[in-house]
């Protein structure tokens, strides 16, 4: 009797799947959204990266240097001694397995002061707050990065999303440039 009654709610349910997939209506797929697996992918190079750029060189270690991925694109900011370590750096990105693009910003400098990276944590938090708030923007496909005033655009977007994107960070206070790290799924 058990089976008989698990049999019928199991032809049940997969009844109710067939009406669903036979609605008439298309399905559509969101290109710009991340899976949980491309999310995972993207931490996993952020934390090779940080580990095998302090291993690469001594000098590395004592650099400040960001990563951030997003969908196996790679950004680097921050300021290293020498051309060469900046260099040095994006190598050893670009050798990490899921990398599929690296744009190298690192500028050959001194370290920012705390007071700059807290100014650039303020303006980051500023920004995506205006994101969110916007009706043109899906914040959820953008990650903000600043680095020294100048704030990083990553995500996948359409053009027009871009666009409102970056007069959203325009009109923010204390932005001193605005570099587009996008993907376009348009």
């Amino acid at each position: 009797m058990k089976s008989i009654l698990i049999i019928s709610v199991i032809c049940f349910g997969l009844s109710g799947c067939s009406s669903i997939m036979k609605s008439g209506s298309p399905i559509s797929e969101d290109y710009g959204k991340r899976t949980a697996g491309a999310l995972l992918d993207d931490q996993s190079i952020e934390n090779r990266s940080h580990a095998n750029i302090a291993n690469a060189a001594p000098e590395l270690r004592k650099a400040h240097i960001v990563v951030v991925s997003f969908n196996g694109v790679v950004l680097l900011a921050g300021q290293v001694a020498s051309n060469e370590l900046r260099n040095l750096a994006e190598t050893t990105v670009k050798n990490i397995r899921k990398v599929r693009l690296v744009h190298n910003e690192i500028t050959v400098s001194g370290p920012t002061s705390m007071v700059a990276r807290s100014n650039d944590t303020w303006l980051t938090t500023k920004v995506k707050s205006r994101l969110i708030g916007s009706k043109n923007v899906r914040a959820n496909r953008i990650k903000v990065v600043t680095e020294n005033g100048v704030v990083y655009l990553m995500g996948l977007v359409t053009r027009d999303e871009a666009d409102a994107a970056v007069r959203v960070a325009r009109k923010t206070y204390g932005v001193q440039k605005i570099v587009k790290v996008f993907e376009y799924i348009n």
